[in-house]
């Protein structure tokens, strides 16, 4: 009978193992920027959110609160909302990398990851540039779209990557 699971029990652990390295690796990248304020990955993507808002016409200022380890967005002359190191998605990254490592097949795996993990990194930033506009001009409806609409679009995008991954590359020969 656990033969029969053996595939099944195969791809959870590589899953399991590829997600604890990861996690580990990225809790170690954490604590050696601890004392530098928001970590250097996070940091980017706030310097790259305040360009676009002000590419789109909304003036934007980032104010550094290094002790409590994040960034204010001062909009239009308010401060909107601040970005903490939850915010750089890499904790959505890597249940993403290592799904699809778990069901691995060759250079096609890796190629897709860097494609989706280019995808994920500019839809963060949508989601922040949005969650900012809507604090902005929307304040009433800044908690309904922090909560659940813009949470909904990165791991409603994860979940399209794993879907388009399954059919159409892991388990293309499968269905053959």
């Amino acid at each position: 009978m656990l033969k029969d699971f053996k595939p099944v029990l195969g791809i959870l652990l590589r899953f399991i193992i590829i997600y604890l390295v990861l996690l580990f690796a990225y809790q170690f990248y954490l604590t050696g920027s601890k004392d530098t304020g928001l970590d250097p990955f996070s940091r980017i993507i706030a310097d790259q959110v305040s360009f676009l808002q002000n590419k789109i016409g909304y003036k934007t200022a980032l104010y550094d609160d290094v002790k409590n380890e994040q960034v204010w967005f001062y909009v239009k002359n308010q401060y909107v909302t601040r970005m903490v190191e939850g915010c750089n998605a890499i904790s959505v990254m890597i249940l993403f990398v290592s799904f699809v490592f778990a069901f691995y097949k060759g250079i096609k795996t890796v190629i897709f990851v860097l494609i989706g993990l280019i995808l994920l990194y500019l839809m963060n930033l949508l989601r922040i540039v949005g969650l900012n506009i809507v604090m902005s001009e929307y304040q009433e409806y800044g908690k309904m779209f922090h909560d659940f609409v813009f949470p909904a679009v990165i791991y409603g995008s994860v979940v399209l990557l794993w879907l388009v991954w399954i059919k159409f590359f892991a388990l293309k020969n499968e269905n053959s």
